[in-house]
């Protein structure tokens, strides 16, 4: 299993310059954990880009996967490794997440740069 933060969702739902690195993870939702956060933070991506055309899409492909809610000891951990790690908030519980249920979190966030257990790709600049 794997979780994606946010950042690969756009990416790959908005076809960015890494897509094509991410297009093999998509292929299996099943294999995916989607933290709760995650959909909050890229539904309002989509919407707040007027991007409602694929706002369906996006949570078809959301049921398909395993949807982590946050609970409380998610909570404590996600708020021990904000505090330890300098994360934000919804950073903070997505790397709980991954950590919790010993997935690797891909993203191309830099605040998760180096952090163990997570595949960074660099988004390409320009």
């Amino acid at each position: 299993m794997t979780v994606l933060d946010s950042s690969v969702w756009i990416e790959y739902l908005t076809d960015g310059p890494n897509a094509d690195a991410f297009e093999g993870q998509f292929s299996r939702p099943e294999t995916l954990t989607v933290p709760s956060v995650v959909i909050v933070e890229v539904t309002r991506w989509l919407l707040s880009h007027g991007r409602l055309d694929m706002v369906d899409t996006v949570q078809s492909l959301f049921r398909a996967c395993r949807v982590a809610g946050l609970d409380g000891g998610l909570a404590e951990l996600a708020g021990r490794l904000g505090i330890d790690l300098r994360l934000p908030l919804a950073d903070g519980i997505i790397y709980a997440t991954a950590q919790a249920n010993h997935e690797a979190l891909w993203t191309q966030d830099k605040d998760f740069e180096g952090l163990p257990g997570v595949r960074y790709f660099q988004k390409p600049s320009g």
